[in-house]
């Protein structure tokens, strides 16, 4: 059995304050007039073509900012999946998610692994920049929406008037950042740290590390201050990784030297 891995993104309200200039201003709490919430999310399962999606729309724009129900459907998500991958999320998203579940109440969902595009675009790349936008131009067939019809915040103004065709646009700019998300994730597993797949599955024959994919190729031996262990790449994401088994005579090996 595979892990569940599910792509993830959310879009926010502002704050809403009142503020005495535009530029460099400290905002204390009471000049906050209405809080920020969660418009809408949208998430995607690994090998999965249905798009999960939902927003507050419909209820007109005093009750665009109630995200209740929409944070129980955006929890049962989250409490099914093993791996979570998301731009710029353990920063952002899920602090923002986790917020609003502590705040409506609910428990935290069941522990998962997160992959975050962003931080292993700093941490393996040396790309122009880290923004989905660059990376999905660049890396993938999925270009970030720019949304158009209401370019910059016009489109979260439209919403919190509720206006129905912002909604539709924001519906298709939050759908198309999930699935660009999706293919950069997939275009990096195979160069990054990843949760172990094969774990999930408990095959006895060898398996990739980061896809589960048994097409796997012997490819010399890998060597550690313990020893010599066989090298294998994978031949569906490219991800490298070696046996456990110790090639090294058991004669070899209790004569090796340690670092002092």
């Amino acid at each position: 059995m595979s892990p569940r891995i599910l792509t993830i993104d959310i879009e926010t309200s502002p704050i809403e304050a009142y503020v005495w200039a535009l530029f460099d201003q400290n905002v204390g709490l009471n000049q906050i007039k209405t809080e920020w919430s969660i418009l809408s999310y949208a998430a995607k399962w690994l090998d999965e073509k249905k798009i999960h999606y939902d927003d507050t729309s419909g209820r007109g724009a005093k009750k665009v900012r109630d995200d209740r129900k929409l944070m129980q459907g955006l929890w049962d998500l989250l409490d099914e999946a093993d791996i979570v991958v998301g731009q710029n999320h353990k920063k952002f998203d899920l602090r923002k998610i986790n917020a609003r579940f502590i705040e409506h109440g609910l428990s935290p969902p069941s522990p998962y692994r997160t992959i975050d595009t962003t931080v292993e675009a700093r941490r393996y790349f040396g790309f122009t920049s880290k923004k989905l936008e660059w990376m999905s131009k660049h890396l993938t067939d999925t270009p970030k929406d720019a949304h158009k019809e209401f370019p910059g915040f016009e489109l979260w103004t439209e919403c919190l008037a509720d206006n129905p065709r912002a909604w539709k646009q924001m519906r298709l700019y939050n759908i198309r950042d999930v699935e660009a998300t999706e293919k950069v994730y997939l275009k990096m597993r195979g160069w990054i740290h990843h949760p172990s797949v094969a774990t999930y599955i408990e095959d006895k024959d060898p398996r990739c590390l980061t896809c589960g994919s048994k097409s796997l190729k012997c490819e010399g031996y890998s060597r550690t201050q313990q020893g010599k262990f066989r090298q294998y790449s994978c031949k569906d994401c490219g991800k490298w990784g070696r046996g456990r088994e110790n090639q090294l005579a058991h004669d070899v090996r209790k004569n090796l030297l340690v670092n002092a």
